[in-house]
């Protein structure tokens, strides 16, 4: 009995140092709670200078495709914005996942790490040059969903060099984006719920499956 307790201790460390090799899992659940924070943050802010836009200006929206913020000094507010939330989200995912990286003694770059990498980037740099395009032709009211939607396949195609529940998070930005596209005047809420919401929730879900019981450590 003993050896055969021995024998499944080391099939599970052998597992274990496998998963570690495939797999990039020092993604810290407290990066997906500022991300989101930070979300709901950046689409709070959008939707002060939406609002003290057509309050100023009383403008009356000129087509589906302007959603009433097509002066170039909005758009490039709204643009400033969405650069910040996303800066100040990726530096607290760093942050927070080097944290993590360091109590577990594991590198936070590799050959894990650089698969996870590329297989994100690649659909969101594909949906930047997307969204670029609507920017230049003005069809801002598409570029919420595209932007829940790119980001979704880039998490459901990165998720097989991580944790196996980013998947489903990607599912749920995909689900919403489209949704967001019958219902494109609520394109900002949709923005705030899967980046912000979504995020908060499955960093608290992460945190509490993965490091609860190592907190205290």
């Amino acid at each position: 009995m003993p050896s055969s307790d021995q024998s499944l201790r080391t099939l599970q460390d052998i597992k274990s140092m496998m998963e570690r090799s495939s797999r990039f899992i020092s993604l810290s659940g407290w990066s997906g709670v500022s991300a989101g924070i930070c979300a709901l943050v950046g689409a709070w802010l959008a939707a002060t200078r939406i609002a003290a836009h057509k309050s100023s200006y009383d403008e009356i929206e000129r087509g589906p495709s302007t959603l009433g913020i097509a002066d170039s000094g909005l758009a490039l507010e709204l643009l400033l914005i969405a650069i910040g939330v996303f800066v100040a989200a990726f530096v607290l995912a760093f942050l927070f996942t080097y944290i993590k990286s360091k109590r577990a003694g594991i590198a936070i770059w590799g050959s894990s790490a650089m698969r996870l990498m590329w297989n994100t980037v690649i659909p969101m740099v594909t949906g930047g040059f997307v969204i670029l395009r609507m920017l230049q032709l003005e069809y801002y009211q598409l570029i919420a969903p595209c932007c829940l939607i790119f980001y979704g396949l880039a998490l459901v195609n990165g998720s097989k060099y991580t944790l196996g529940e980013v998947r489903y998070m990607g599912y749920g930005q995909i689900l919403l984006g489209i949704c967001n596209l019958w219902l494109l005047h609520w394109g900002l809420a949709f923005w705030a719920a899967g980046f912000g919401v979504l995020h908060i929730f499955y960093g608290a879900l992460m945190w509490w499956k993965y490091e609860r019981n190592q907190a205290d450590v």
